[in-house]
Parts: C-alpha cells; structure tokens; sequence
C-alpha cells in the first residue's frame, strides 16, 4: 500500500509553509534596495516585515527592482 501524504495537505502544514513564503518575499525585498544601495530605513523595514499579504509582497518586490528611494515603494497604495 502507497503511503499517504496528509501532512501536506493538513492546514497548519499550510499555513507554515505560507508564512515562510512571506518571511522570504519580505527579506527579499529588503535585500534588493540594499543591494542597490538605497537607504532603508526602519519605518520602511518594519512596514515590510510586518505585512503579512503576499500579493502586496509581490507588488513591493517589483516595486524594489525600479524604485529610487526605499519609500517609493509603498506609492499607490492608498495608505
């Protein structure tokens, strides 16, 4: 008999795995102002570390790539 993989499928499996995604995205953020040598400062690491959406992750890991000044990237959205 074939074993059976509930692990991945049981919901706090899922949510650790989501919440890593996140942690990830948002170091990766971080990572590419500093490599292109902007300024972060803590109120625009703590607004990215704290967000816990990976869509609006996404946006800002885009954002991060064009963006000069670490605080472009929140424009737009409407906060």
């Amino acid at each position: 008999m074939a074993p059976v993989n509930y692990f991945f499928k049981n919901p706090a499996a899922q949510k650790v795995r989501e919440e890593t995604r996140v942690e990830e995205r948002a170091e990766m953020i971080l990572m590419i102002l500093k490599s292109r040598g902007l300024q972060v400062s803590d109120s625009v690491r703590l607004r990215v570390g704290t967000c816990s959406d990976l869509n609006q992750l996404d946006v800002w890991l885009e954002r991060a790539i064009h963006v000069t000044e670490a605080t472009d990237l929140f424009d737009d959205d409407g906060v």
